[in-house]
């Protein structure tokens, strides 16, 4: 360090500056998934579909083809475990989920996509695709979401250790 202090100033500079960009992040992290949600919503509005709203839809498509309990879809998923509970729930009243209980643990309910949701998951899979396409006509090329989903995993491994390791 010199004697008039440039290298401290320049020291708590570069951490304002991280600062702004750390916040610029996470709301981009939050406003992004928000409106994703929306993007969803009206897909499904445009489709006529009432019985399943957005954040259902998303659940059906991690579903997927496979059979699984509750928490399995919780973990996958990441979602908040209450909120998994009521929207399955709404799933299965509304017949894209069915359920049965385990034979060897009757706590344990395992899901399965029903003939309705499978259709439902089917047009998830045709929106991601119809995106992939759109974005790689000149929005983003793969190269650069790439780097995005790097830099995601990364500030993910960064949060998961600030809970590990209680921020050291």
């Amino acid at each position: 360090m010199s004697d008039n202090g440039t290298t401290n100033e320049n020291s708590e500079e570069k951490v304002e500056t991280g600062k702004g960009l750390y916040l610029e992040a996470l709301q981009l992290i939050e406003r992004l998934h928000r409106q994703f949600l929306d993007v969803v919503k009206a897909e499904l509005d445009r489709e006529d579909i009432k019985d399943c709203n957005n954040v259902q839809a998303l659940i059906l498509y991690n579903i997927g083809e496979d059979e699984m309990t509750v928490g399995e879809l919780t973990t996958r998923g990441y979602y908040l475990g209450s909120n998994v509970t009521y929207n399955l729930k709404k799933l299965v009243e509304n017949g894209f989920v069915d359920q049965e209980r385990s034979a060897h643990d009757r706590r344990s309910v395992r899901i399965k996509l029903s003939d309705k949701g499978l259709v439902l998951h089917k047009f998830m899979e045709k929106l991601y695709h119809k995106h992939v396409v759109a974005l790689n006509e000149g929005v983003i090329e793969n190269e650069a979401l790439d780097g995005i989903n790097q830099s995601l995993r990364t500030l993910e491994r960064f949060w998961a250790d600030q809970l590990r390791f209680g921020g050291r």
